[in-house]
């Protein structure tokens, strides 16, 4: 009897402990923030402490030179974009200067003046090199290149948009949309792109809803392709309140845009007839981007220039199989023109893809394929078929440190806890059973 009753409580301590072990392995691991070298992490309303000097404008762009950031009266300023804990691209994505893979042989030729700056492939999504890459900056008029794929997403390129006043009183470049004229989404995009038009930015915003929901659309884009450090404050990259990128998230709309054929050949165009409006004759715009035809293999960028933003820049290349793309921010003229440095950085891509270097950093891949749009006839075609849908909401969960990922149970808490609990179940039935044959036994026995 005594002999049973240890069987008895050794059946129920070995399920157990299982129990126990299991709960254990269940606990997520405490995750430590990630920051950047040389800095301390911030959010919201933290300021910068003195250690992180080294990184400068890790959670927000330089100071402004004039007034255009200042809200309107009675607003208060964006307060900064969150600093995610760990660096989006991996963890070299967090470095301050040079990023350079270790062992290459390539070299940059010549001075890059701008700030950040990041060389990716834009098929892999392989960050080749960059230079503080997470640094916030301003976009200038790179940040039409997140509006384009809004409009592409969003309007048929067929719709006719009637110019107004407003479109044309814009400050900055121009096309010269004028009240009254009547154009296709499509003649704006590629105008908004070629040529930098920011009444084009305006007149495709009021499609899209007017400038504040234009700003909701570009801002929900930037989140959902995983681009944390992008705050979109004008449709056309006119400084305002709160605007906010890096080179890094430049380099994640760039890759997601050319998987429309309609950006991809809108930034590749030389010139475009475009419609005048009352007594003003057609003209053409020419593409302002000066590699186009120069560079071998250029397939297209983006230029743009505000007095915060400096000069900045994004553009694409192709040579053989080998796609490379560049992004600069806060660039200087001298001693050259930054499309030149954009040259040399290609070059450089080009360069370290040929070494098959392994990479720095990664670009996270949270964009949708290009659908065809729904009841429009026209359809999207994607300018690459590499990529393959994900759900947006994944988005913030996969910028999280990897214990941050995990559930409740773990990773093998989980089966562990459930393996217990079926041994309990099976010590339990064989405890039952005993007990009901000793207790026949006895009735047998009494019985006798």
């Amino acid at each position: 009897m005594r002999f049973a009753a240890r069987r008895t409580v050794t059946a129920f301590l070995v399920p157990l402990c299982a129990l126990l072990f299991g709960a254990v392995l269940a606990t997520p691991v405490a995750a430590q923030p990630v920051v950047r070298k040389g800095q301390q992490q911030t959010t919201g309303t933290q300021a910068p402490s003195q250690n992180s000097a080294q990184c400068q404008n890790h959670d927000r762009p330089p100071p402004p030179v004039d007034t255009s950031e200042e809200p309107k009266p009675g607003q208060p300023s964006p307060e900064p974009l969150p600093v995610p804990k760990e660096p989006v691209g991996g963890t070299r994505m967090g470095e301050c200067g040079l990023v350079v893979p270790n062992g290459a042989k390539a070299a940059i030729a010549g001075d890059i003046t701008s700030a950040s700056w990041v060389i990716a492939d834009l098929d892999t999504g392989e960050v080749l090199a960059a230079k503080d890459p997470h640094a916030r900056e301003r976009p200038a008029s790179l940040i039409k290149t997140l509006l384009a794929v809004v409009v592409i997403r969003e309007l048929r390129l067929d719709e006719v948009v009637t110019g107004t006043q407003e479109d044309a009183n814009q400050e900055g470049t121009k096309i010269g949309i004028g009240p009254g004229g009547q154009y296709t989404v499509r003649q704006l995009l590629f105008a908004l792109l070629m040529r930098s038009g920011n009444d084009a930015a305006h007149a495709l915003a009021a499609q899209l809803g007017g400038v504040p929901k234009a700003l909701d659309k570009m801002n929900a884009l930037a989140k959902e392709l995983g681009a944390f450090d992008t705050r979109a404050a004008t449709p056309s990259g006119l400084d305002g309140p709160g605007m906010s990128t890096s080179a890094y998230d430049l380099s994640l709309v760039f890759r997601a845009a050319m998987k429309h054929k309609e950006f991809a050949e809108a930034i590749g165009t030389k010139s475009l007839d475009f419609p005048g409006y009352g007594t003003k004759p057609g003209y053409k715009v020419i593409n302002d981007n000066k590699l186009l035809g120069r560079y071998q293999g250029f397939t297209g960028g983006k230029t743009g220039f505000t007095d915060d933003a400096r000069h900045t820049y994004v553009g694409g290349a192709k040579r053989g199989t080998a796609r490379i793309a560049v992004v600069l921010l806060r660039g200087e003229l001298n001693p050259n023109p930054l499309a030149e440095q954009a040259s040399r950085l290609l070059d450089y891509g080009f360069a370290l893809a040929a070494e098959n270097t392994k990479g720095v950093g990664q670009l996270v891949d949270h964009a949708p394929e290009a659908q065809p749009k729904q009841g429009t006839g026209l359809g999207t075609t994607s300018a690459s078929d590499s990529q393959q849908p994900t759900n947006a909401a994944n988005t913030n969960n996969d910028a999280l440190p990897p214990d941050a990922q995990r559930s409740a149970f773990g990773n093998f808490g989980a089966p562990l806890v459930g393996l217990a609990g079926v041994a309990i179940l099976v010590s339990f039935a064989l405890w039952f059973r005993r007990k009901r044959a000793r207790a026949a036994r006895a009735r047998r026995v009494a019985a006798g």
